[in-house]
């Protein structure tokens, strides 16, 4: 039984906030967001990624994101608002997911509006890295409007890329694809970043519908994207009748090149409204997407090798005109419909509290149509009908604030079940069960079981097939490289995966050190059937997959069919840790004819900055692979890809990955340097151990510095120019990091050569961002 002397303190929530038993892991406020430097919500995302990512099943999914605590349709929605709008931010763990209708695999970001916020904004970028060869450009224009529950908000992204060719970073090229002396080199039409430019116009509006809490939300976007990529020269190897040959490269005018134009467009709306002490949130998301794929095929130069062959044309001659091989055409449509309903309440009253109930079900449709000029069956569509529901119920088993067995602490149960009726896979189920306990003021306690089964997406099932030429790949039976077609696409052979997670986790914050956080997280999946990447094509990959695999008669690799691919059974465990610190910089400036204290000015704390103090932070996350075991087919053999096995062009997965961030922020002046580690791991599957690879470690290191012009007054000589006019410098991969990767005798495959790997390199960007 509770001592009555106890002193109980109760907080006031914050409006917005997510009022649930798990407590938020990382809380920023107005200060700290202007801190990150961001220009956009996409932007700080990103900028918080180790915190909202999370390593439960395979992390391939983004956090969930909220407004006020509501659900909304689509992040675009606002992931375009300046961040100078959010008064604070909040990141929640996975189990929160769910009572919003969402898997618990992914975290929680909620974002909390100001009530009042106007800005317009302009926003240029260029790019260009240190080796030269391409520059990147961006501009954006946004306004936004909130007041209140009523928002607008408009914006319009250009940007454009350049192209950067294997000949420009000095890509070293395999013997047998180098052609004779005097031909055009086929590196300089190679491409190793397509040229690329699109244009994306978005827009949200949000207005109250009269009754408290009731609101509707609409958004629309619309992007164009177009790309230009090379695949090199058409080729041919000439044979005179004496055996002399020679690889020939011609067609320098019309190189093989790919040219795809994809245009999206989305449509979103949002109702929440309150019914009695119930909350309904009703979301529908559209998407409608039209990809047209353009590849040149390699000309027919038989005619060549037979005027070699019959002794009319000399190996070193110069070749007669022949014309290109003409086109591949792909294209396809791509729709979806997604409708949900959300229905919390409280209904129920136990001695520790309110049980927190969460209907949800929903109606999602999907369909690709494809056609492609290479198939035999030249034309393709699938169509996907989605229905599901689920109850989540969150349920106070004891209560220190409630009196109720509370020297136990507060403990609390998650309960979570959810069934979708799909029209061409069936019933799949997913349950989850979990635990909450929280002992002590500042440490939570975390426990829970997800057993979920899922269908590979329809782009799985029914992409185009398309065709690649000059790829290079590494082919471990050899010990060498090749340049080979690569056919990639859809698999409709794909089947329903089933996966079953673990998640143990504490979360503390340190009494002594104030505005940190320390945690720790166990993870553990199992999955069967799942769907992948075709992997690393090792002896045991080519040995599960011969059909994937085509060779001539000396054994040379010539094709690879990349497509999507099931594995028997997939299992993983990690541990995770980390901790987030944060503190005050300076003192706050005293009020002038007052009694000491702070003054605020009202627009500077719109845009993120208070009287005279910063604010720094830092965060370190070490992640260690306990378990990653791979079985292509049952009955067949493991993969230990912590130890000599990989599945991923990549090589291994790294036993360690550690991720740091650290910044400064201070009188409008500040600092951001983050840094991510991951260890070696090698790849020994050759057929001998001349064969095997070692993938070095790596570390990247990426730095942000900015300065508001604005508040500083050696260069504000006209606060009208200068007023929210900020300045950054940003340098990703500062030391030019490549992951090196090297065979018994310490030569780099030419497959795997740092420019192939990264051919970024280190990127230098210039911002300039004005807010009016």
């Amino acid at each position: 039984m509770q001592d009555e002397r106890d002193i109980i303190v109760i907080a006031e929530r914050y409006p917005g906030a997510v009022l649930a038993a798990q407590p938020p892991l990382v809380t920023l406020d107005q200060q700290d967001i202007a801190a990150y430097g961001a220009g956009s919500l996409a932007e700080l995302l990103e900028a918080i990624a180790p915190q909202a990512g999370s390593g439960r099943g395979r992390g391939g999914d983004g956090p969930v994101i909220l407004v006020n605590g509501q659900r909304v349709s689509n992040f675009r929605e606002l992931r375009r608002y300046s961040p100078e709008a959010i008064a604070r931010v909040e990141v929640l763990p996975e189990e929160v997911a769910q009572r919003y209708g969402y898997s618990a695999d992914q975290r929680v970001v909620n974002f909390i509006l100001k009530d009042n916020y106007a800005s317009r904004e302009i926003e240029l970028e260029q790019g260009l890295p240190d080796g030269g060869g391409y520059s990147s450009t961006d501009a954006e224009l946004t306004w936004l409007r909130i007041q209140g529950d009523d928002r607008l908000n408009l914006n319009l992204d250009l940007s454009r890329s350049g192209m950067l060719t294997e000949a420009e970073r000095g890509v070293r090229q395999a013997p047998d694809s180098v052609p004779l002396s005097g031909d055009p080199d086929p590196a300089g039409y190679r491409s190793l970043i397509a040229a690329s430019k699109a244009a994306e116009l978005t827009s949200a509006w949000t207005t109250a519908l009269g009754k408290e809490g009731s609101a509707l939300t609409l958004n629309a976007s619309a992007k164009l994207d177009d790309s230009r990529s090379l695949s090199g020269l058409d080729l041919v190897r000439l044979t005179d009748p004496a055996g002399n040959s020679a690889l020939r490269s011609f067609n320098a005018s019309a190189p093989l090149a790919r040219r795809v134009r994809t245009q999206t467009y989305g449509a979103g709306a949002t109702l929440s409204h309150p019914l009695g002490s119930w909350k309904l949130t009703a979301t529908l998301d559209t998407e409608h997407e039209r990809k047209r794929t353009l590849t040149d095929r390699e000309a027919d130069a038989s005619a060549l090798q037979a005027l070699t062959a019959a002794g009319l044309l000399a190996i070193d001659a110069a070749l007669p005109v022949i014309a290109p091989g003409g086109q591949d055409r792909a294209r396809s449509r791509t729709s979806s419909v997604k409708s949900m309903l959300n229905l919390e309440g409280r209904p129920i009253t136990l001695p520790a509290g309110d049980v927190t109930v969460t209907a949800y079900g929903g109606y999602e449709w999907f369909r690709i149509a494809s056609a492609n000029s290479r198939s035999a069956s030249p034309s393709a569509r699938l169509t996907r009908g989605n229905l599901r529901g689920g109850l989540n119920l969150s349920v106070p088993l004891t209560s220190r604030r409630e009196r109720a067995l509370g020297a136990f602490g507060d403990i609390s149960l998650n309960l979570n079940g959810a069934v979708e009726d799909l029209s061409d896979f069936g019933s799949l189920v997913t349950y989850t069960t979990g635990l909450t306990w929280k002992p002590l003021s500042g440490l939570t306690l975390q426990g829970s079981y997800i057993h979920a089964e899922a269908a590979p997406g329809l782009a799985q099932l029914g992409d185009p097939v398309v065709q690649g030429f000059n790829v290079p790949v590494y082919d471990f039976n050899l010990g060498q490289t090749a340049m080979v077609s690569v056919t990639a696409g859809g698999n409709p052979l794909l089947t329903r995966e089933t996966r079953r997670d673990i998640k143990l986790s504490a979360s503390w914050d340190p009494p002594f050190l104030k505005r940190s956080s320390l945690t720790v997280e166990y993870f553990r999946n199992r999955s069967d059937d799942v769907t992948a990447s075709f992997p690393l094509l090792t002896p045991q990959v080519e040995a599960a997959f011969p059909d994937r695999v085509v060779r001539d008669a000396s054994g040379a690799l010539v094709a690879l069919d990349r497509r999507a691919v099931r594995f028997a059974r997939e299992a993983a465990a990690r541990l995770r840790y980390g901790i987030d610190l944060s503190g005050v910089l300076g003192k706050a400036e005293a009020s002038q004819g007052g009694k000491g204290g702070a003054k605020s000015d009202p627009m500077a704390m719109m845009r993120g900055r208070s009287g005279g103090q910063g604010r720094w932070s830092a965060s370190l996350y070490h992640t260690i692979e306990l378990e990653n075991r791979v079985r292509f087919a049952r009955g067949g053999a493991v993969l230990d890809l912590l130890d000599g096995d990989a599945i991923t062009q990549s090589g291994g997965v790294p036993r360690h990955r550690i991720s740091l961030q650290g910044g400064l922020f201070h009188r409008g002046i500040g600092m951001r340097v983050s840094g991510d580690y991951e260890s070696a791991t090698r790849v020994s599957a050759g057929v001998s151990q001349a064969d095997d690879l070692r993938f070095g470690s790596l570390t990247t290191v990426n730095m942000r510095v900015f300065i508001d012009l604005g508040e500083q007054g050696w260069i504000a000589r006209d606060p009208a120019i200068t007023k929210d006019l900020r300045l950054m410098l940003r340098v990703d991969n500062m030391f030019a990091a490549h992951r090196r990767v090297t065979d018994r005798n310490g030569m780099v495959p030419i497959a795997y050569q740092g420019d192939l790997i990264d051919p970024q390199g280190r990127i230098f960007e210039i911002e300039l961002r004005k807010l009016f």
